[in-house]
């Protein structure tokens, strides 16, 4: 069992003990135990209920339950829970925006036990006359609902690469294959997946599609499968899956078909109309080069064929170098202990220079915070004088004095000037009063980039992937007061935001708007999200030039240091 699925395993233990009003203390050691086991970076299966029972907030009890839960795949508390709460009030933990004290009085007072039996209460408007809920908190949860519905069956591109990889060996390892290819969303590194495709040629054809039904955890779906492509699904994920027997000899051309935008491929690139589509269909190539080649244009990458502009940059041979994961030079929006992070600042900072880095940004929430221990005043010294201890003892590798402030509903920032002033850099994002029109929401981000202390944008949206939606907010407006007051925006890696969105990158480009590759890390391992980032800055055209975390340390004191020199003479 790996680590995420025992700690999803206690954290909905603690979930139903809230719904079915338990003992809060024992509420507590569930919500503690989740907490240190998100800090732990070895195989928790791996441990000894020994050393389970030396981990700080892990007691003799606990641990039993978790080497249970090892060896049984459950526990005897979380049977119990699932035994007496109907599956359908499980299924709304997992709603957001509703917590399990809502649910226990929506299943209790209106005996709703189905996802499908809220949608219908709210719709009767019987929710709001709840005590503690209104009119505006049913109007969420049908948002939500319709969100979970809208997300059914698909999956993020961070999830889905793995199965794809499997699928992928699979086929490759098959002896009929004489080639394979992942193809569709997957290769053009869209956030979202909904089918994974596959192209594959065989040498000998006489199995084909039944070898397929051999895939474990797959369903097929013979109704939508014909001679020459398979359908299917898999087992709880629900995502598509699709393989399409191709000719080995027209192989590279439907490769460009199946991986580019469709809207793409029908753009005319000269006077004659000549399409890309047109030519894919044409003569066998050998490979997409080829293709390219016969219409005079170089080589476009997978994750780029979205964009007219792309075209018209190939047409001049002026295609960008798109940035790679080793163009980074240092990890910048960043979480420790100090505030809802999983590992201690030290840790932080060894693990980032143990990977090659040279600097680490420390971003910890600040003091509106209170939910994630935001730092108060006096917590942001103690940390300062840490990061000086810490530079000493690592240099030259550098810890930059950050926060994560957060954006009030005003657009200001939430420390005074002079504490302001003590950073080395600040991200300034909105956390709190998420439900705002796009007049509110995009005065709010400007009104905060307009701070001389903000020096990125962190998160422009503030959306979850497949959790909820992002407020909505003028992209142009609020990429245009980044430009003006030569304010950075991040990238968020973390593979649930993805924001700012790739569709963007391109306009922030044209307005020489720099951009960050923020992991957002709340722990080590969350480090590993940057190249989730990259791949998103790479299909909007980024380059390591317009990356501010390619600069390397010393241009990046330099930098900030400058700003610092600036701000004091315009305050």
């Amino acid at each position: 069992m790996e680590n995420k699925e025992l700690i999803r395993m206690f954290r909905l233990t603690a979930s139903l003990m809230e719904l079915h009003d338990e003992n809060p203390f024992k509420i507590k050691s569930y919500t503690n135990a989740v907490m240190v086991l998100e800090r732990l970076e070895q195989p928790i299966h791996q441990m000894s209920q020994a050393q389970l029972e030396k981990l700080d907030g892990i007691g003799k009890g606990m641990a039993a339950k978790i080497m249970e839960a090892i060896q049984t795949g459950s526990h005897a508390d979380l049977n119990r829970l699932l035994e007496t709460t109907p599956e359908g009030v499980v299924q709304m933990l997992n709603i957001k925006g509703i917590g399990p004290k809502k649910i226990r009085t929506i299943w209790k007072e209106l005996g709703v036990e189905t996802t499908e039996g809220l949608r219908e209460a709210c719709e009767r408007n019987e929710l709001s006359k709840l005590k503690g809920f209104g009119a505006k908190t049913q109007e969420t949860i049908l948002q939500a609902l319709q969100y979970s519905e809208d997300s059914k069956g698909k999956l993020l591109w961070a999830e889905a690469e793995p199965l794809a990889l499997d699928l992928l060996q699979f086929l490759k390892n098959r002896p009929e294959t004489a080639s394979v290819e992942l193809v569709g969303d997957m290769r053009r590194n869209l956030e979202i997946v909904d089918t994974l495709q596959f192209l594959v040629s065989l040498q000998d054809d006489r199995s084909w599609p039944e070898f397929l039904n051999e895939i474990p955890g797959i369903t097929s779906v013979e109704h939508l499968s014909g001679p020459f492509v398979w359908r299917g699904q898999l087992v709880g994920a629900g995502l598509k899956l699709e393989v399409r027997q191709v000719p080995e000899r027209r192989f590279a051309n439907q490769t460009l078909l199946y991986s580019a935008n469709p809207h793409w491929l029908i753009q005319p690139l000269n006077e004659n109309g000549d399409t890309l589509m047109a030519e894919a269909y044409g003569e066998p190539a050998a490979s997409e080069e080829e293709i390219f080649q016969r219409l005079k244009l170089p080589f476009i990458a997978p994750e780029l064929r979205e964009s007219v502009r792309v075209l018209e940059l190939a047409k001049e041979n002026k295609l960008p170098t798109l940035l790679q994961d080793s163009d980074l030079k240092g990890i910048l929006h960043n979480h420790s202990t100090y505030s809802d992070g999983a590992h201690t600042l030290e840790q932080m900072a060894v693990h980032c220079q143990q990977l090659g880095y040279e600097y680490l940004g420390i971003c910890d929430h600040s003091k509106s915070a209170f939910y994630a221990n935001g730092l108060q005043e006096f917590r942001v010294q103690t940390q300062h004088q840490e990061i000086e201890r810490l530079n000493q003892q690592l240099g030259p590798f550098r810890i930059f004095k950050g926060i994560e402030s957060d954006i009030l509903a005003d657009g200001s920032l939430d420390y005074d000037n002079d504490v302001l002033a003590s950073f080395d850099f600040i991200v300034a994002s909105i956390h709190s009063n998420l439900k705002m029109d796009i007049v509110k929401a995009t005065d709010r981000l400007v009104t905060a980039i307009h701070n001389p202390y903000t020096t990125m944008l962190g998160h422009p949206t503030g959306r979850l992937l497949l959790r909820r939606e992002g407020y909505p907010i003028d992209h142009k407006a609020v990429i245009d007061a980044c430009a003006q007051n030569q304010v950075i925006i991040e990238i968020n890696a973390n593979p649930w935001r993805l924001d700012l969105d790739w569709r963007w990158v391109e306009y922030a480009l044209s307005q020489n708007v720099m951009l960050s590759i923020n992991p957002d890390a709340h722990s080590m391992r969350g480090y590993e999200d940057m190249r989730y980032g990259v791949l998103v800055g790479r299909k909007g055209g980024l380059t390591a030039e317009m990356t501010f975390n390619a600069k390397s340390r010393d241009e990046v004191a330099a930098y900030f240091a400058e700003r610092k020199k600036a701000k004091k003479k315009g305050i």
